[in-house]
């Protein structure tokens, strides 16, 4: 899971929930490396980088036996449409290291490769018992995905995240359940609990016919995303809208996020300071924190190809004691976003 935020001014933000959220084996070896450089900043309990891997492959073991009482994955598929052309390929191979560690068979698949015959989800013969799933076709309906939907609706492997997962958690328009109060208190939620979700969560509604004209009159105060939207694909600040879009907008599955500005970091990059914007990203599983990462960028929505920007750790900091090169970084904060170095781009 990812749950991904914006730093306001009132306090941190949730601006989107993520069931197959990308980069965490990526941002995993990347704040290894950055502690040789800043030794001094404090590692989160939350983050234990010597059991990462553990967990990782814990984590789908899990999964393994939420459907099975015993045993565990033989074969595991990481299965993407036309994987090696996906900007996140190269972590698609350190998982599959990862896996093959723990003893596992694990391939990267397209959906083209399986078959679904015998009661089996199979790759060239051979079973597959779990699928890591990264398509983002949520709700696997698009022809090409077939095997592997019927394998999934008849519970002959494991998909992890599945349409299910994306449905209860990952919808935006679950958005709007969590942002409204009045709602949250006649299910009987504990008050102690909304008053947290009041504070965190943006207000959230659906465009529907009846609000477009509020909406479209209203829209520098909002943020407009499709319900099944990722990568910040089709998403779409007010203060930027054109009646084209917004045209377009209204006739598709929009929620209307109450907008939240990112906040901002100032790096050094060639010799030259220049301010990025910030989201964070919290890695989750069952509830417990196993990463924090960040991307920094510039324009509308988050993206990996503003120079400078793309993924970058965390380190949390105390301007006391620390090294030379952290206190450069630090700038008198707690929580310091370092950017990447051009070696870090290089590699």
């Amino acid at each position: 899971m990812g749950y991904d935020f914006h730093l306001g001014r009132n306090g941190p933000a949730l601006i989107e929930i993520n069931t197959n959220a990308g980069g965490a084996i990526l941002n995993a070896a990347l704040a290894r490396a950055q502690r040789s450089c800043c030794s001094d900043a404090i590692t989160p309990e939350f983050m234990d980088m010597t059991a990462f891997d553990t967990d990782i492959a814990e984590m789908f073991a899990k999964e393994w036996r939420h459907q099975h009482e015993t045993g565990s994955p033989a074969t595991i598929a990481i299965v993407d449409d036309r994987p090696g052309e996906q900007y996140l390929y190269p972590e698609f191979l350190l998982m599959q290291r990862l896996l093959q560690r723990h003893g596992h068979e694990v391939w990267i698949a397209d959906p083209s490769e399986l078959e679904y015959r015998d009661g089996c989800l199979r790759r060239s013969g051979t079973r597959i018992d779990l699928v890591y799933n990264r398509l983002t076709d949520f709700s696997l309906e698009q022809p090409e995905h077939a095997a592997l939907r019927a394998a999934y609706d008849d519970a002959s492997v494991v998909v992890t995240p599945n349409p299910h997962n994306h449905a209860l958690f990952a919808d935006k328009r679950n958005l709007t359940l969590l942002s409204d109060s009045t709602l949250l208190a006649e299910w009987g939620v504990d008050p102690a609990l909304i008053r947290i979700l009041s504070a965190g969560v943006p207000a959230t509604e659906r465009v529907t016919p009846d609000r477009t004209d509020r909406f479209w009159s209203n829209r520098k105060q909002f943020f407009f995303k499709p319900s099944s939207g990722f990568g910040s694909r089709a998403a779409y600040r007010g203060d930027k809208l054109t009646r084209t879009v917004w045209q377009e907008i209204c006739q598709g599955d929009y929620v209307a996020q109450a907008y939240v500005a990112p906040s901002e970091r100032l790096i050094e990059f060639d010799g030259e300071k220049q301010r990025r914007k910030i989201d964070v990203r919290l890695y989750t599983y069952e509830g417990r924190i196993l990463l924090v990462a960040a991307r920094l960028y510039q324009g509308q929505t988050t993206n990996m190809r503003t120079i400078g920007g793309g993924f970058a750790p965390v380190l949390l900091t105390t301007t006391a004691g620390l090294s030379t090169a952290c206190q450069m970084c630090a700038n008198r904060t707690e929580v310091i976003v370092s950017p990447p170095t051009r070696m870090d781009r290089q590699r």
